[in-house]
């Protein structure tokens, strides 16, 4: 069973040979990986152990951009590198949709239709898509596009009290996953993936009515015109934090796989008996703790842990609950795949 066939069968829900692997790297993460194991391999995941490969497009790609310290994005947002004690993020410094409501009737989002930016995919389908499950990417979709732009304590008020501007900002901005997601489908993706924080740690970041009023059309739309196009094709949305409340009504409208199942938000073994024979799971490996904190023991018996709960019967993907950051150590990755890729 290859890579390729192992995923479809988890994602199914069959028992594939053992669970599917993938997990995502920080920029400083990716060069200590290449330094330690002196790979050239075009995609780092793939030497490791991946059974997919992502390509993404769109905002997703807007962190850790050039110049340094600042830059300006393709959507006309402002960026500000921040140092830590294991290296740097980034986080915004300008939204260019404060203020003035009017400015939103000029701004014109990057075209999703542009072809070249679809090249690193037709590169990695070629190189991989006969063994991978490839995945295509258009994160930071609708609600953190609306606010990534119009700043986030703006964008709530909107909300309340400007519901017409709210809803012209989010239809102007989710045109482009929307195409993104068509071209991807187009190129031969085997799934499309979504994604905003609608969640925090304790629970909805807003109200899950205030969501089934902004949001659930929406993501209704996205994910329709995905299965319009091929039926085949899986769709996974990604939210940090515990995001329960909205789970059945993303099942009602086509979800198929919800990522990242972060383990000190939400249970994955809870989320896995109480949704697993109608959503596939992806993550649940905690980056918070277990993966820079833990030891290699502990890291292999967490793996082991949610292999058996999520994973025995098909239905799950393992992988970290988000980026693997700078301060885990490689060896800690290592340990990572090696109980991934075990029995």
């Amino acid at each position: 069973m290859n890579s390729r066939d192992r995923v479809q069968c988890a994602l199914n829900h069959e028992r594939a040979d053992r669970c599917p692997v993938f997990a995502s790297f920080v920029p400083e993460t990716v060069e200590k990986l290449r330094a330690a194991t002196g790979s050239e391999e075009p995609d780092i995941g793939v030497f490791l152990g991946n059974d997919m490969v992502k390509d993404c497009v769109g905002l997703e790609l807007s962190f850790y951009g050039q110049p340094y310290p600042e830059y300006t994005d393709a959507w006309g947002i402002r960026w500000r590198y921040q140092e830590n004690d294991f290296g740097v993020y980034t986080e915004i410094a300008e939204h260019p949709l404060a203020g003035e409501m009017s400015k939103l009737d000029s701004f014109v989002i990057p075209d999703p239709q542009k072809d070249g930016q679809y090249d690193n995919f037709r590169r990695m389908k070629e190189l991989y898509g006969q063994d991978k499950w490839m995945v295509g990417s258009s994160q930071i979709s609708i609600f953190e596009a609306a606010w990534y732009l119009r700043g986030l304590d703006q964008f709530f008020m909107d909300m309340a009290a400007e519901p017409a501007y709210a809803e012209a900002l989010m239809d102007k901005v989710m045109q482009f996953p929307l195409g993104a997601s068509g071209k991807y489908v187009d190129l031969g993706a085997d799934m499309v993936w979504f994604g905003d924080d609608v969640s925090m740690q304790r629970g909805m970041m807003i109200s899950a009515e205030m969501w089934r009023k902004f949001l659930k059309p929406r993501y209704a739309v996205l994910f329709a015109e995905v299965k319009r196009a091929n039926p085949a094709v899986k769709i996974a949305y990604h939210s940090c934090g515990n995001c329960e409340a909205i789970l059945d009504d993303m099942i009602e409208i086509g979800l198929d796989v919800l990522n990242p199942l972060q383990p000190l938000a939400i249970d994955p073994v809870m989320v896995k008996q109480k949704y697993g024979k109608r959503l596939a799971l992806f993550g649940g490996m905690c980056v918070q703790q277990t993966m820079p904190f833990g030891t290699c023991e502990q890291i292999k018996q967490e793996v082991n842990r949610l292999k058996e709960g999520c994973g025995k019967e098909g239905g799950y993907i393992l992988a970290p609950a988000h980026h693997i950051q700078a301060d885990t150590p490689v060896e800690h990755i290592m340990a990572f795949y090696e109980a991934a890729k075990g029995d």
